[in-house]
């Protein structure tokens, strides 16, 4: 009989951090892997007080966790896999992710009759320059606060009047078993989500035995989440984009063709570039680095500079 092989997971301590490397952990057992999870608390954990785009732009919620990974101290680390930053610490790499959860965006609150309409002046929390962007764009009337913490968090702030609604990916309001209080699902051809939004990520060195490689990529990996997530990071890197940068895009994959929207939108909503790309899945990387050239080359540039002054 086969010795199982023993896999430490490095992970952050929040509740959906921890959801994420349970899921991840059974498939791994499924295998016939053993594994010891190991928390961290990573500087985006610690900082609450601030923006996340003004704590710094790379490695908010992975800098701590790839440090473990260098040290040798973990074998893989867990993160929700639109938190990667599109270039990756030297020696390190993503091997695996999981099957996609729906990608949209949501409006959650305890308010069962609430509605959000051009009309609405709720006060809605979200710690995304994103969503404040597309919320500002579409929905004027309404009042943003930054929120931070995990969601737990989130919702007892909310709970305690400082929110009407939070906005949030579906993904994790789903994992957190919080569905129910989904108040509006949000289009994905107009709010279009975050790059990897739905997806967890395994990383790993880049020395990892390529048999225990295998063996991750075998029990955790789905080929066209992959694709379409690569299609997707190769569009952010091209872009710049990091946390205080509102860049989106979103790939999807039918029948070996991937289809690609992408663009940017400055900080107060009124301008933005979309534009959208197709071609064979076996080029992902090229298709969504293609796309971003034309959105940069559209106006795309000026918002970029923008923003970065």
């Amino acid at each position: 009989m086969q010795s199982k092989i023993h896999i430490k997971i490095g992970t952050r301590e929040s509740p959906l951090a921890m959801w994420q490397t349970k899921y991840v952990s059974n498939l791994l057992n499924e295998h016939n892997c053993t594994t010891e999870i190991i928390p961290v608390i990573t500087k985006g954990d610690k900082i609450l007080d601030r923006e996340i785009g003004k704590i710094g732009s790379k490695g908010v919620f992975t800098e701590e966790l790839e440090q473990k990974l260098k040290n040798g101290e973990i074998d893989i680390a867990i993160h929700s896999a639109k938190d990667m930053p599109t270039t990756l610490e030297q020696g390190l790499e993503i091997i695996a992710f999981t099957k996609r959860e729906k990608v949209n965006d949501v409006l959650l609150s305890l308010t069962p009759q609430l509605h959000l309409n051009k009309e609405s002046k709720i006060v809605v929390g979200t710690s995304s320059v994103r969503r404040v962007a597309f919320l500002k764009r579409y929905y004027p009337n309404i009042t943003l606060k930054d929120v931070r913490g995990n969601l737990q968090t989130r919702v007892k702030k909310m709970k305690e009047g400082g929110y009407d609604a939070l906005m949030l990916a579906y993904a994790g309001v789903k994992r957190m078993d919080m569905d129910k209080h989904i108040r509006k699902t949000f289009e994905v051809n107009t709010f279009i989500p975050a790059v990897a939004q739905g997806s967890i990520a395994v990383e790993s060195s880049i020395g990892m035995a390529k048999e225990l490689k295998n063996k991750i990529k075998q029990a955790v990996n789905c080929s066209i989440s992959e694709k379409e997530i690569l299609c997707e990071r190769s569009f952010l890197r091209k872009m710049e984009g990091g946390c205080s940068i509102p860049v989106f895009a979103y790939a999807n994959i039918q029948n070996e063709t991937v289809e690609i929207s992408g663009g940017i939108i400055s900080l107060d909503g009124k301008e933005i570039i979309v534009e959208k790309g197709t071609g064979n899945s076996k080029k992902v990387k090229e298709i969504g680095e293609a796309l971003a050239k034309e959105v940069l080359e559209k106006g795309g540039r000026d918002i970029l500079d923008s923003l970065h002054k």
